[in-house]
């Protein structure tokens, strides 16, 4: 998977692109669209540490809450579930194409780690074996609809997996077949599925692939989205604190490697933008008169920096211009007012 590397990546914080040569894999692994379950993608399923997690965990959120009971061989982790985002794809694309599902899926698992940009060394089938593992032995109770059906009883990641395993020197696995949930399957045969980008499988930390998915989700097609920052600490399921968690939310957007998704930290706001909108055309500047209608003075910059200290104030300004454009450029009888008044909306939110 993967293709050539997109420009804005800043490619020094990326993993290197291991199969770059798409007849690599079989026709509908190179036509499989990278999808991934909604409901996997808001809530923390998934241990962000690479050492045993044996931890239970309870999350709750607007009335959804989950409980996870992880076997002794840990937590099932966010990199096992690039399995499980393999076996969507595939089935994905079988709906696409007309062909019948099931939630038995038969996986090739040279094919699988090519696909997830892995090794194929013989460490790297012995930790599939690992993930399969910890997926079947991590357990969830949850209230989370799937298919317009709440699920309550207690159910695996994957129910049951089987592995053939090629005799000779090496030992290397052939095929695998796994038996998703019930509960995963109901998700991917209603389609609350989303696209995700190649690159998923080349970011090297945890942590930035579960903020890649609450921004995909969250974010999704629109320009921005913003979150604060203890929201997308509960969010993410990562147990560093706090003050570690925005240092590291920092450096991810000083690095701006981000797949689909630029991030700005502004004070405990974090802001997300959307780079396809980015190079949506530029709207046309705006006319004199609607430059002079939209004249802010120097005090009420003043007062703007004492609502939303050490924000951008100009950027905030041609935030709210924009915001009046979208809104269809209503007549501003008291600009001042209107610029003062979003001020404070965008503090409210970022308490």
């Amino acid at each position: 998977m993967g293709g050539q590397t997109n420009l804005f990546v800043a490619t020094t914080h990326l993993l290197p692109e291991r199969h770059p040569q798409k007849e690599l894999f079989i026709c509908d692994v190179a036509d499989a669209v990278l999808k991934d379950i909604m409901p996997q993608m808001e809530h923390p399923f998934y241990s962000l540490s690479k050492k045993p997690d044996t931890q239970i965990r309870r999350y709750e959120h607007n009335g959804n809450w989950l409980e996870i009971t992880p076997s002794v061989k840990g937590l099932a982790t966010i990199y096992d579930k690039d399995i499980l985002i393999y076996c969507i794809s595939q089935i994905i694309a079988k709906l696409k194409r007309g062909e019948r599902i099931s939630s038995r899926v038969q996986i090739n698992c040279h094919e699988l780690l090519v696909f997830t940009n892995r090794g194929t060394g013989g460490k790297d089938y012995k930790a599939l074996c690992e993930s399969l593992d910890r997926l079947a032995g991590t357990r969830i109770v949850t209230n989370i609809q799937t298919g317009g059906e709440e699920e309550r009883s207690s159910f695996g990641l994957i129910d049951a997996s089987t592995i053939r395993r090629k005799h000779g020197l090496d030992g290397r696995l052939v095929w695998c077949e796994i038996q998703l949930s019930d509960w995963i399957f109901n998700a991917i045969r209603e389609k609350e599925v989303l696209t995700l980008h190649p690159d998923y499988f080349r970011l090297a930390r945890p942590l930035e692939k579960r903020i890649y998915e609450i921004a995909r989700k969250h974010c999704g097609q629109q320009a921005s989205w913003s979150i604060d920052i203890e929201n997308l600490l509960k969010k993410s399921g990562s147990l560093s604190p706090l003050k570690r968690f925005k240092q590291r939310v920092k450096d991810l957007a000083k690095a701006n490697h981000l797949p689909d998704y630029k991030v700005a930290l502004e004070r405990n706001l974090v802001v997300f933008l959307n780079r396809k909108a980015d190079k949506a055309a530029t709207p046309p500047p705006l006319s004199y008169q609607e430059q002079a209608m939209l004249q802010l003075t120097n005090e009420t910059f003043q007062q703007a920096r004492h609502i939303l200290p050490d924000w951008d104030i100009y950027r905030l300004e041609q935030e709210w211009q924009d915001w009046w454009v979208q809104s269809g450029k209503p007549y501003l009888a008291y600009p001042d007012k209107a610029f003062l008044g979003f001020c404070t909306k965008r503090a409210k939110k970022a308490r």
